[in-house]
């Protein structure tokens, strides 16, 4: 199974930009390279953060940008959206029976769960004890069927080191780290947006990681708490392999406009010499 995995999309209303830049151009480029190099893959995520403050005209340019995408599109939100704009705009991604925007969606490799982390009114990530008693059920669902589970979210349940994001990670992470931990299932790696950053490592024994957004990202700061520096490191998604015995995740830099050479056939007198 081939995934896409990107992130923090931002989208403002159509002729604004954001920082400077302009998510809908960035995002339009991702969509033509995946289209180009991965119109086979099996599913595209994005996971949160679609727009930038929720407005209906934002969340309906993102709509149109993403129309040309050949895989199948799977959208998460995040504390940058607004719930009911996004249902309204997407009335075909699904929601639970308690509204919230999350769903499993059921893969020969195992199950793709996608879980709602958000609270209006906060940059903080919530989840609730409706919601965990929804994440429970889904667990069970996919221990009872013997199948692998992959979970997606906005934010990331543990801290990252990073103070003024950790500040705004999930909040309920011991309540949310039991609910994993109560589960049977075989969870085999957690993807996450939210932070603006490459991260990758573990979590309660689950392999985790994320990918740089697409409009702007997060300065690597361990000193300053008070604030969040940003920056213009390049966008990214992921493309991420999986089969019975690993998930590989190749972070790409699809804007990338630097020289392609052929290692094989360049000529090597230059390096060579100066390794003599």
């Amino acid at each position: 199974m081939k995934l896409i995995h990107l992130t923090d999309t931002h989208f403002v209303p159509p002729g604004k930009t954001l920082y400077g830049g302009d998510p809908q151009a960035t995002l339009a480029a991702a969509v033509a390279d995946i289209n180009r190099h991965h119109a086979d893959a099996d599913h595209v995520l994005i996971t949160g953060d679609l727009t930038h403050w929720g407005e209906p005209d934002a969340f309906e340019s993102l709509k149109q940008t993403l129309q040309p995408l050949a895989p199948p599109l799977h959208l998460l939100i995040g504390n940058h959206d607004h719930r009911e704009i996004f249902a309204r705009t997407f009335p075909d991604q699904p929601r639970d029976a308690n509204g919230y925007i999350q769903s499993t969606l059921r893969t020969a490799q195992g199950h793709l769960i996608c879980l709602d982390t958000v609270v209006e009114g906060t940059h903080a990530g919530w989840y609730c004890e409706t919601r965990r008693q929804w994440l429970a059920e889904r667990l069970q669902e996919a221990a009872e069927l013997d199948a692998p589970v992959f979970l997606f979210m906005h934010h990331p349940p543990f801290p990252i080191g990073l103070a003024s994001l950790d500040r705004i990670a999930l909040q309920e992470r011991e309540a949310f780290a039991e609910v994993i931990a109560a589960s049977p299932a075989r969870i085999r790696h957690l993807f996450f947006g939210h932070i603006h950053r490459p991260l990758m490592g573990s979590w309660c024994g689950i392999p985790i990681s994320s990918i740089r957004a697409m409009n702007h990202q997060c300065w690597l700061d361990f000193e300053t708490e008070g604030e969040i520096d940003g920056s213009f490191e390049p966008p990214a998604y992921a493309v991420v392999l999986i089969d019975e015995e690993c998930v590989i995740i190749h972070p790409h830099d699809f804007l990338d406009a630097s020289a392609k050479f052929s290692l094989i056939d360049s000529p090597v007198d230059d390096w060579a010499q100066a390794y003599d």
